[in-house]
C-alpha cells in the first residue's frame, strides 16, 4: 500500500498495541480453572487392559 499516507495508520497501529498492552495485566491475573498444578495430588487407579489375542 505505497500510495497511502502513512501517518494516520501508524497512528492507529500504536494506539491499538498501547491498548492491548494496557490489557496485559489483567490477562495475566487471571486464574484458570482448570490448571495443571491442581492435578498433581491426585493418582489415576487406571486397571490394565488384558488383550484377548495375546
Amino acid at each position: 500500500m505505497p500510495q497511502l499516507n502513512p501517518a494516520p495508520w501508524f497512528t492507529v497501529f500504536i494506539v491499538s498495541w498501547l491498548v492491548l498492552l494496557s490489557m496485559m495485566p489483567k490477562v495475566l491475573k487471571h486464574i484458570f480453572n482448570h490448571s495443571p498444578l491442581a492435578l498433581e495430588g491426585k493418582t489415576d487407579q487406571k486397571s490394565s487392559w488384558i488383550w484377548p489375542w495375546s
